[in-house]
């Protein structure tokens, strides 16, 4: 059920739109992307209002860098045939912000994702348009492998942590080598780029330079070495001279690429519904509305995030510094991973976890089966439902308005 309006009812739309997605990005900028930093903070290795001020500068620069593959696939690639008009925008965000809202309060953390892809899902199919069963394929491959994937991260990385004949001093450093690693290969949009490709990496600055394809591989591996070699050698230091201070470092330098890698996952959410509206219906350039959901994740950070910093940072506290790292290694790459891939993901899903498989390699979870039973029922029927109400809401907006 496709419909057009025009005149001053279609700018009410944009702007009512628009106001709802820059709310959306605050919750999530609030919400989404503080647990990153909760494990420094619960080590007293710096302070809460420090790290709000931090999430909201770094989740903001992850959005404009590096939220635009998921955001294109939040707006258009979950519906054929039919474009997101600004009434779709608003039901589909106000559904999924329901779903939040709903999770802050049942005390069940609602993966953000799947409360906003399910209300996409189910706005653009009450438009008219056509399900991608190829995307939703990807898109629920990806989520399915997430838990034994974060969760076998983290057991891994708690066991190398926990393992007595490998010294804290090569441990905690080789952890910071793989991250460096990584980071070397992130794609972000203020890198160049060869022709025809819209974000660059550090490892491919060679490509810029060399036209032999052997030739820029071997650059790649060896930026990316580089990187990995110093992030190794930095941490190293910190930790032979104590131990305690170069963990703490280490646990500031993690929760900092996390919280830029949840900016660039979480923007998506909030701006991909307006995809459309704004980049074809306006004719506006992508990262203007990039920008608008940097500026919400920002003023969620800073606004929001220091109550829930303060409480999440007891929790991990109680974790212990190397089952905080276990959880937080495996964020990291799997959110870069669903960014290269445009696809949508909750932290909380990633971080749950990586908290049980660190966990397990102490021989105990930690936290009660029957928990991790509701609540992943309760991440199913999230999907299931939004979908439905993201179709009804849409349908009682559109009879409502006349339009």
């Amino acid at each position: 059920m496709s419909v057009a309006v025009t005149g001053a009812v279609f700018w009410v739309l944009v702007a009512l739109a628009t106001v709802t997605s820059l709310l959306t990005a605050w919750a999530l900028g609030a919400n989404s992307n503080s647990p990153p930093f909760a494990p420094a903070i619960g080590a007293n290795a710096i302070s809460t209002m420090k790290a709000a001020f931090l999430i909201g500068i770094l989740a903001a620069l992850g959005a404009l860098t590096q939220g635009g593959s998921i955001s294109e696939t939040v707006g258009s690639g979950l519906i054929a045939n039919q474009p997101i008009t600004s009434l779709g925008a608003t039901a589909g965000l106000l559904t999924a912000t329901g779903f939040m809202a709903f999770g802050v309060y049942s005390g069940y953390p609602v993966p953000a994702a799947f409360a906003t892809t399910g209300a996409m899902i189910g706005v653009g199919l009450s438009l008219g348009g056509d399900p991608v069963f190829d995307t939703y394929r990807r898109i629920g491959t990806f989520w399915v492998l997430v838990p034994p994937v974060s969760g076998g991260l983290a057991y891994l990385t708690a066991t190398i942590l926990r393992r007595d004949d490998i010294p804290e001093t090569v441990g905690v450093p080789l952890l910071a080598a793989v991250v460096g690693g990584i980071i070397a290969n992130v794609q972000l949009s203020v890198i160049p780029a060869p022709a025809g490709e819209q974000q660059g990496t550090l490892a491919g600055l060679p490509r810029l330079f060399l036209d032999s394809g052997p030739l820029t591989a071997v650059g790649a591996g060896v930026v990316t070495v580089v990187v990995a070699a110093a992030s190794f050698q930095f941490i190293r230091r910190r930790t032979q001279d104590s131990v305690d201070r170069g963990i703490k470092t280490f646990l500031v330098l993690l929760g900092s690429v996390v919280a830029f890698s949840s900016g660039g996952s979480q923007v998506g959410l909030a701006t991909g519904p307006l995809e459309n509206l704004y980049q074809v219906e306006l004719g506006l350039p992508g990262v203007l509305l990039l920008g608008l959901g940097a500026v919400g994740i920002l003023g969620g950070a800073w606004m929001g995030a220091p109550r829930l910093l303060q409480a999440t940072s007891r929790e991990y506290a109680q974790l212990g510094v190397r089952r905080s790292i276990a959880a937080l290694v495996p964020g990291f790459i799997i959110a870069q991973a669903a960014i290269t891939l445009g696809i949508p993901i909750s932290f909380n899903n990633i971080i749950i976890s990586g908290v049980i498989g660190g966990g397990l390699a102490g021989g105990s979870a930690g936290v009660s089966r029957r928990k991790i039973g509701v609540t992943l029922a309760f991440w199913l029927v999230t999907l299931v439902s939004s979908i439905a109400l993201g179709f009804g809401l849409y349908r009682a907006f559109a009879t409502l308005l006349g339009v």
